[in-house]
């Protein structure tokens, strides 16, 4: 891509990435994609912003939710709806579900792994400094995956060779269902700072600060100054994975009645610790469940919402219009070569 993008272009980008996600979201609903499904709503800003600044055969390499990456890239968006319909037509031949998924065509690559795609991103890194110097390779994952040992380690790595890669942290504050801060020791610029990597801290949510963020750092990579970091923060706005159990507790009590109650009578009737410790460890997830219910119900922070702010409303409904179009024509022609239809 071309790195200048102005926000038209980065809203459009980020409009398709998220009507792909709903998109997804409704098949896996409907029962036509099988396995869990883990969606990156809330992080098309951080995808948009950094792969404004790529070109085709810089290196890719994204975690469980790489699919609003992958579509910012380029890739078919038809051919990963068959991937995730498990079609021989797709992008892997069915095999490899929404996480696993490559396309050697933009040098991109995803793993269900935390943390995987940091040592990935090394490797592309690392051939394109002998083979395609000027070239550049980029790793997304969550802000847990550094307290993987594997991302410390290719980050080091990265440093010890100056590797031209830009590790970027989409940090959302949630390792599942576990508050990150509650698992983290120190803060993420310290931990690069150790390492000798140079690091910048941006909201996720605000794309044109991404771009500005970004192009500054893929700039001093291009110029073979070694690694960089970006730490962006966004927000979850659903589960872990669509239909999370602890999410619809939160979001539906009654309809949860059933769960709530197996978990009361457990508390009473299972052995193990007495009734002080059981209620205490209750309360602590209570107290959880109703974190998560503020950052699902808190002050928006939707990038989409926020870029559309700054546009004029006829070119935004002409952005969403088009966008909205491109990917609903790939996912029908994708569900028709597949001999699938929605669920009447």
């Amino acid at each position: 891509m071309a790195s200048r993008a102005p926000l038209s272009d980065l809203y459009h980008q980020m409009v398709k990435m998220r009507r792909f996600e709903e998109a997804l979201g409704n098949l896996w609903l409907a029962g036509l994609i099988s396995g869990e499904m883990h969606l990156g709503i809330g992080e098309e800003g951080i995808a948009a912003g950094v792969l404004a600044h790529l070109e085709s055969d810089d290196g890719l390499a994204l975690d469980h939710r790489p699919t609003p990456a992958l579509v910012g890239s380029g890739v078919d968006i038809e051919t990963m709806t068959l991937e995730m319909l498990g079609s021989e037509d797709g992008l892997c031949r069915g095999r490899g579900g929404h996480m696993h998924l490559f396309d050697p065509g933009h040098m991109a690559a995803s793993s269900g792994i935390v943390g995987a795609s940091a040592p990935l991103a090394c490797g592309f890194a690392l051939a394109n400094l002998r083979l395609r110097p000027g070239r550049i390779a980029v790793a997304f994952f969550g802000e847990s995956a550094l307290n993987q040992g594997m991302t410390m380690e290719a980050m080091n790595l990265a440093a010890v060779w100056k590797l031209p890669v830009l590790f970027v942290v989409k940090d959302n504050g949630w390792a599942i269902t576990t508050s990150s801060r509650k698992m983290t020791g120190g803060s993420i610029h310290k931990r690069a700072a150790g390492l000798g990597v140079p690091s910048s801290k941006v909201a996720g949510d605000d794309v044109a600060a991404v771009w500005k963020v970004a192009g500054k750092a893929v700039g001093r990579l291009r110029r073979g100054a070694g690694p960089q970091l970006i730490h962006a923060t966004c927000k979850r706005p659903r589960g872990h994975f669509e239909n999370d159990p602890l999410i619809e507790m939160v979001n539906d009590p009654i309809g949860s009645t059933s769960e709530i109650t197996g978990i009361v009578r457990g508390l009473a009737d299972s052995g193990g610790s007495g009734p002080g410790a059981r209620l205490a460890g209750a309360g602590a997830v209570t107290k959880t469940a109703l974190r998560m219910a503020w950052h699902l119900r808190g002050p928006a922070r939707d990038p989409l919402e926020r870029a559309a702010g700054r546009l004029d409303p006829q070119q935004r409904e002409g952005l969403l219009e088009d966008a909205a179009g491109e990917v609903d024509q790939a996912v029908a022609s994708a569900l028709k070569r597949a001999g699938m239809s929605w669920p009447s």
